[in-house]
């Protein structure tokens, strides 16, 4: 028969139906590979004005943050230059320009990236919601560590065991991604209070407080014109920077050959031995103002989605490094001439003729410079959802050609108000300086921990490798931040305030949700119970499609028993659908949803994971529900040609109950929700006399049409959580009152989920955890 020629019977072999469509996913490539050159140098040109606006503007304030109270020694120039040239070259040029930009997730960076690459290769997340088909879709990217290298699994195994180092782990991620917002934060403040004192050369009468009044207006602005998004705002400007380059560096050579060439000598290290041999401990304070320098480093690294490892290398060694150099370069110079200048050196130090320009394009840097480092944070605020971290709220996509460029209104509302306050309150960038540099030195600290998990981890390095990387940037590192805490009192305390606050909230939201899911988890209906929960409650079948949102993808959530409860009715579709967020920059839509039969198959019922990448953006409603519909149609198609092709043998196979219900993890092994076995089913594969509506496949497509032109309703689990009456007073103020304020302040799931109002119902449920 032509039927026994098929030489591919996998794909008719019986697997999980949420199985079905990961088997068909294809593997892209890694980022930025086969890049033509004319491509790449195209990019990197892009790179200079996205997302060295801040690390290029350093130059505006760095030596009057070093030296606040003046140059005590005239050869204490040529220390500071030396440190200020190597910090340039260890920690943006050898650290993350030739090794931390290869740890990128399918070409995404930042802390939140590394966590996820980890999360990968190691089950550390705190909800355990891996399943095995997830590692099938294309931009997963994982491979088993080699059975060679027994460290790397010895690695994965102690990880996935310990519950604290999940939590140091989780701790560390949430704590980087507080130190950018806060960085996000300050950057607009130093940067245009910087650039805008300049005024005062011209203009002696300024007072201080109207050059704050001034730079508080440039800030309002650059806040308001946010919801526009970096791809208008930035790019538009983006030329802008490439002028500032060529101008400070033309300023630095102008300077050097003017001045003092000799200060070329710097490139030798000794001076920096001489330095702090001459300074002891003021040389070692000063330390928090020189690693300013280094400003916006992280940004090479956020950013790179954007761009390709090459692009950026390319554009750093041959653009950024030179011209910051030269700049520095002639500072020193001019200083050696006129030290006490240093209090403006970057103006003081402008040729007459070059002022007003340079002027105007620093005051567009800094605006560059500050709308760079706020998508980078809004970017990593949205990623933070999908970690459970922080409410739903409403991220926009500003930019249809760069995914990665988002905007949410509440965090741009909280972060200009902060910003304001900030400037007002501290008036001038020396303090503000101190605290800029702890966010700095501790999102480095940070990079550099979860770096060499992912070298020991993924990576697989020699040990001695790994130990050099360790101990060079980690030792450098918590030296910088010695100094800059030295200045806890003079400003350093903000960032820590702000990142309490802010982790404060993170871990508070982040505890209550998982809490509420495994309570969840806990009290789940079998869906072996589904026809006896229907006509117990006698429920009727109304017209149109129903999709009740739950963030379980077995079982049947708490929220449905008690909805047909109090309404014994469901639409004559529906479909348990849950989103679910993978720990991978973005989901190809081919992949993007996963089914399976609820019940008996009269029933109509299904479950429905869409699965969406932490960079992805969600669909218009129209959009999400003719392509839901769409995907439905080709999954019913296919389980009816699995079903022909299936012995019916295999159909008398029934599923008890303590295999689909779900369990707790134990403590070396994290639980997953949907175990992946051969294919068993109770209703789909027989044709018995009780399947006296047995239509056709095309039959079914027409009925789910029919049912579309009913509509589509929306139903939510408008869950209340409270703590139990004998929980402790902690748990009762994290519960009752911080994770219930955050909920009904911040946007709700559906405007998240773009849910219209008209097709929404919600369903009161209150969970006691």
């Amino acid at each position: 028969m032509p039927l026994e020629v098929e030489e591919t019977p996998a794909p008719l072999k019986r697997h999980d139906s949420l199985f079905g469509d990961a088997e068909k996913v294809s593997h892209s490539k890694h980022h930025g590979s086969q890049v033509s050159w004319v491509r790449t140098l195209s990019l990197a040109f892009q790179s200079i004005g996205i997302i060295y606006g801040d690390i290029g503007t350093s130059p505006l304030y760095v030596y009057s943050s070093t030296f606040p109270n003046g140059i005590k020694n005239i050869d204490d120039l040529l220390g500071v230059l030396s440190l200020i040239l190597y910090t340039l070259i260890i920690i943006p040029m050898l650290k993350y320009v030739f090794i931390v930009l290869y740890a990128n997730d399918n070409g995404d960076g930042g802390t939140f990236a590394l966590y996820s690459l980890i999360s990968r290769y190691a089950k550390i997340r705190m909800i355990p919601d891996q399943q095995a088909e997830d590692a099938e879709v294309s931009n997963y990217h994982i491979e088993a560590p080699n059975s060679q290298l027994n460290r790397a699994q010895w690695v994965k195994e102690k990880l996935e065991s310990s519950k604290a180092a999940k939590i140091v782990l989780f701790t560390l991620t949430i704590l980087g991604t507080s130190m950018v917002i806060g960085d996000g934060t300050l950057t607009p403040a130093i940067s245009v209070l910087s650039a805008v004192s300049g005024i005062r050369e011209k203009a002696p009468g300024l007072t201080q407080t109207q050059v704050v009044l001034i730079s508080v207006a440039i800030l309002f602005m650059i806040f308001s014109v946010q919801r526009f998004g970096t791809d208008k705002v930035g790019y538009t400007f983006a030329p802008v920077i490439s002028v500032w380059f060529i101008l400070i560096a033309g300023i630095g050579l102008y300077n050097l050959v003017i001045h003092d060439i000799g200060v070329l000598r710097a490139f030798n290290p000794m001076y920096i031995v001489q330095y702090f041999t001459r300074n002891g401990k003021d040389g070692w304070v000063s330390l928090g103002g020189i690693v300013l320098c280094v400003t916006g480093t992280e940004g090479m690294f956020a950013d790179l989605g954007h761009f390709n490892i090459r692009a950026v290398q390319i554009s750093f060694n041959g653009i950024l490094f030179p011209s910051v150099a030269l700049c520095y370069i002639g500072q020193a110079a001019y200083l050696r001439k006129f030290p006490e200048h240093v209090p403006d050196t970057f103006y003081k130090s402008i040729p007459a003729p070059m002022f007003w320009p340079t002027f105007i394009v620093a005051i567009l840097a800094a605006i560059i410079a500050s709308q760079a480092m706020l998508s980078g944070a809004f970017a990593i605020l949205s990623k933070a959802q999908s970690l459970g971290c922080m409410p739903r709220v409403r991220v926009i996509h500003t930019s249809r050609k760069y995914e990665g460029q988002v905007y949410i209104p509440e965090v741009n509302f909280m972060m200009g108000l902060a910003s304001i306050i900030v400037t007002i309150a501290f008036k001038t960038t020396n303090h503000i300086g101190n605290a800029y540099g702890i966010c700095v030195v501790t999102t480095f600290s940070i990079t550099t921990h979860l770096m060499t998990v992912v070298m020991l981890l993924i990576w697989k390095k020699h040990v001695i490798f790994i130990a050099l990387f360790y101990v060079m940037f980690g030792s450098i590192e918590l030296i910088y931040l010695s100094s800059i805490l030295s200045k806890f009192i003079d400003g350093g305390y903000l960032p820590f305030c702000f990142a309490l606050i802010v982790m404060s909230l993170m871990a508070a939201w982040h505890y209550v949700h998982v809490q509420r899911y495994w309570y969840e988890l806990d009290h789940i209906v079998p869906i072996s119970e589904m026809t006896t929960l229907l006509e117990k409650n006698d429920v009727q079948r109304v017209p149109g499609v129903g999709l009740l949102y739950t963030e379980l993808v077995q079982g049947i959530p708490p929220v449905f028993p008690r909805l047909v409860k109090k309404i014994p009715s469901v639409h004559s579709i529906f479909m348990f659908m849950s989103i679910k967020h993978l720990p991978i920059v973005r989901v190809v839509p081919a992949e993007r949803f996963l089914f399976r039969q609820v019940g008996p198959k009269e029933h109509r019922m299904f479950r429905c994971v869409a699965r969406y990448g932490y960079s992805d953006r969600l669909e218009d409603p129209k959009e999400f529900a003719a392509f839901l519909m769409d995907r439905l149609k080709m999954f019913i198609q296919e389980e009816s040609a699995f079903a022909q092709n299936e012995p019916e043998s295999n159909n008398s196979i029934e599923v008890s109950e303590d295999q689909t219900r779900p369990r707790r993890s134990t403590q070396t092994a994290v639980y997953s929700e949907e175990v992946i076995e051969t294919r068993v089913s109770n209703h789909s594969g027989r044709i018995t006399s009780s399947r006296a509506m047995n239509q056709t496949v095309e039959e079914e497509k027409q009925l789910i049409d029919r049912e579309m032109e009913q509509g589509m309703v929306y139903l939510m689990g408008e869950a209340n959580v409270t703590a139990k009456a004998n929980s402790s007073i902690l748990k009762k103020i994290v519960v009752n009152y911080v994770y219930t304020f955050l909920r009904k302040n911040l946007t709700q799931g559906h405007k998240a989920l773009a849910i219209p109002k008209d097709q929404l119902l919600k369903v009161g449920i209150t969970y006691e955890i």
